[in-house]
């Protein structure tokens, strides 16, 4: 990847500490939307296999659909810089969701945004061919952590967090990523973040409670700190592969050849 292409992939734009915890009081608007759930948006927000997965996630996932086979790029994209991986995996303030074997030779930890578009792109096109080939074979896992540029991504951060477990929360993710034009941009997020959140068996009540909690928004927000402070991460999404730093949304043969040179 070419550093200009690079740039166009990530988005950049870091909000101080004191910034986004001045958001709670956005977040208490959030919190104090209507009941009522829109017809429609519950629709199109209702429609993805990740909702369904979501109300699954109790029991067993749902198995995911064929994916095509990846063929590695000849060349994998030049690191950005690295980080030590004993200070990457130290413990945070907040426990890593690990998606797939979490004694897998390789590790990818992925600093994103449920607002960046560049981070759903990535979730969309190359996170379900690298899963397949990569994670669900016990060759690479995934850690996401929060790294919010704004009021509503940390809505959504906290939001996935309070769901009852981790395999609803990586539910949750996939789906506000899958939806994210549906809530970021929305009139209304509110309303739209409630449909979602009802879909993974939240009430209203609890919706309520979760924004309001402001230890769990304090946690987000020292991630995110904690990723710029400590491994310099100034963009999303930012990823660390075995501690090599990649930023911009890889294509799945760049990420799957970043993955190849590490087995």
């Amino acid at each position: 990847m070419t550093k200009q292409n690079s740039a166009a992939r990530t988005r950049s734009v870091t909000l101080p500490r004191a910034a986004l915890l001045l958001s709670g009081a956005c977040l208490l608007a959030f919190a104090g939307c209507t009941d009522e759930v829109d017809s429609a948006a519950a629709d199109a927000i209702a429609a993805p296999q990740g909702v369904v997965q979501m109300a699954q996630a109790e029991t067993a996932p749902a198995e995911a659909p064929a994916t095509q086979a990846v063929t590695p790029a000849a060349e994998a994209p030049a690191a950005s810089g690295s980080a030590d991986v004993e200070a990457l995996m130290e413990e945070g303030p907040l426990p890593d969701v690990i998606i797939g074997d979490a004694n897998a030779p390789v590790t990818i930890i992925e600093y994103a945004s449920m607002t960046c578009s560049h981070c759903a792109d990535f979730h969309a096109n190359a996170y379900p061919a690298i899963k397949q080939q990569y994670i669900d074979t016990g060759k690479a896992k995934l850690i996401l952590r929060e790294f919010p540029f704004d009021p509503r991504a940390l809505a959504a951060f906290m939001l996935a967090r309070c769901t009852a477990d981790d395999a609803r929360r990586t539910a949750m993710i996939d789906v506000l990523f899958d939806q994210q034009g549906e809530w970021a941009r929305a009139e209304n997020a509110s309303a739209a973040l409630l449909n979602i959140a009802k879909l993974a068996g939240m009430s209203q009540d609890e919706f309520t409670t979760c924004l309001n909690d402001k230890e769990l928004q304090e946690k987000i927000v020292e991630t995110q700190q904690r990723g710029q402070a400590e491994f310099g991460v100034e963009a999303t999404p930012t990823f660390f592969v075995n501690g090599d730093k990649y930023s911009g949304s890889l294509s799945p043969e760049q990420m799957a050849a970043v993955i190849e040179s590490h087995l």
